[in-house]
């Protein structure tokens, strides 16, 4: 596939040298050509200099013919406008923009445009450290609007069915692994067993709601 990123910082550079070692075709534009030293030498993608919200220099770059665009400068309305650019006027359809400012982010990503917002995803990592919390392999999606979890099922939620942990619109059970190797799709007449890992879709006004069934599981772990 083809990639297109404009902003060769420490993220855009990693990102790119990442999908260049996958096999895909990458170009990074940048406005400062010293940039491009963080892409080591082994990068055998194309470098472009210019700014990512120049109609032009995107042309130049390869946006008519690029599948994924990735916007990651400094600046917060240089990567919407780039994502805007790349959105309207090349019609690519897989476009992220860094976006800084929460509230802005989700406004963005009404206009159709998808955002990850670092201040977020941080604060969410930072604090997972620092408290404990009764899931494993928290990995946030959707940046801030919903959170995927996989819980381990203890006494509290043993014996329960799925309807029973379930909310609509703030609690999704969508399966269930039981012992090695065996994935279930869940139902809302699932019935859940020690030892059982959920994998659930839960909003942020949820999350407390969905802990009160796994803390007990989650103090075992940490005690074994």
């Amino acid at each position: 596939m083809r990639f297109l990123i404009v902003g060769c910082g420490r993220v855009g550079s990693a990102l790119a040298k990442l999908l260049d070692a996958d096999g895909h075709e990458v170009i990074v534009v940048d406005q400062n050509p010293v940039a491009f030293k963080r892409l080591g030498q082994k990068f055998n993608g194309h470098v472009v200099v210019g700014t990512g919200i120049d109609y032009d220099v995107l042309k130049n770059a390869g946006a008519a013919t690029a599948e994924g665009f990735v916007a990651v400068t400094e600046g917060d309305n240089r990567n919407i406008m780039a994502a805007l650019i790349a959105q309207r006027m090349f019609h690519i359809k897989r476009i992220v923009a860094r976006i800084y400012d929460p509230p802005r982010g989700q406004m963005y990503r009404e206009l159709g445009v998808e955002t990850v917002c670092p201040t977020t995803v941080g604060a969410k990592l930072i604090r997972d450290r620092l408290v404990d919390v009764p899931w494993d392999g928290l990995r946030p999606f959707d940046f801030g609007r919903l959170t995927a979890l996989a819980a381990r099922v203890g006494d509290e939620a043993a014996g329960r069915r799925v309807s029973e942990i379930e909310s609509a619109g703030r609690i999704r059970i969508g399966a269930i692994r039981r012992g090695p190797g065996k994935v279930l799709v869940a139902t809302e007449d699932a019935v859940l067993e020690r030892g059982d890992e959920v994998h659930a879709i839960v909003s942020p006004d949820a999350v407390s709601d969905f802990a009160k069934y796994f803390r007990e599981a989650a103090r075992a772990e940490a005690l074994a």
